[in-house]
């Protein structure tokens, strides 16, 4: 097998920026257990690219049929290869239905002594809603009381990334970021806050062009003690 792509050495060095060279002499020194995750990730995202690549003509095929369901002549210049990057482009804004939280975790989470507060905020979101199939878009913002235990900040982001790019609604998306630290890291306490402004009350229906949503999940401390929340909620609060 080919360890030596980019992509998959990046996994393999833990998202750190290193040479390839470096990477490949580094792979040499790692664990049976270790490099047996990485050859399992490694397959696993061939057999992911290879179900894309077989699903494709069906996807194709269906935004052909919508295009001329709309009176479009599928067979002008702009439109040619349109359903094709259509069906590409949707496959891309779903990705998430074929990751989880523990293909991005790796060995991101580390024992630390540290039991104060840690927030990162207006990570940026874009999502499409499951009823219109259009985007919504915003800033998540998330906080964490460790129990012994923190996790790489991209990471977050990263778990954000999993669970937007899918077909959603904005409080399912924050239910589940908000469970799936929870399930990782066995905190005190998940805060998850998601300020989002949705293109199915902006470009249809009502037309309200400053509307935003605004959602919460709280877990633990967060849910049980006022205080902890209230920091949280002061930190986060754009000025």
């Amino acid at each position: 097998m080919d360890y030596q792509k980019v992509k998959e050495m990046n996994s393999l060095c833990n998202d750190e920026i290193v040479s390839e060279f470096k990477c490949r002499n580094g792979f040499a020194e790692l664990s049976i257990e270790t490099k047996k995750a990485v050859v399992q990730r490694v397959n696993e995202t061939s057999r992911k690219e290879a179900e894309d690549e077989s699903r494709l003509p069906l996807l194709e095929a269906a935004y052909t049929t919508i295009l001329q369901g709309l009176g479009e002549n599928t067979d002008r210049q702009g439109l040619l290869r349109t359903p094709l990057r259509a069906a590409k482009a949707m496959q891309f804004l779903t990705k998430g239905y074929h990751e989880t939280v523990y293909d991005i975790l790796n060995d991101a989470i580390f024992d630390e002594d540290h039991e104060e507060l840690v927030i990162v905020k207006d990570i940026d979101v874009f999502s499409l809603c499951e009823h219109h199939l259009v985007p919504f878009f915003g800033k998540v913002h998330i906080g964490y009381l460790p129990n012994k235990k923190v996790v790489g900040l991209s990471k977050l982001a990263r778990i954000v990334e999993i669970y937007s790019r899918r077909l959603q609604v904005q409080e399912r998306l924050t239910k589940q970021i908000a469970m799936a630290i929870s399930e990782a890291l066995q905190p005190a306490g998940v805060a998850v806050v998601i300020e989002a402004t949705h293109m199915c009350m902006v470009m249809r229906g009502v037309q309200k062009m400053n509307s935003r949503t605004v959602t919460s999940a709280m877990l633990g401390s967060f849910r049980e003690d006022p205080k902890t929340r209230e920091e949280f909620l002061a930190l986060t609060k754009n000025a």
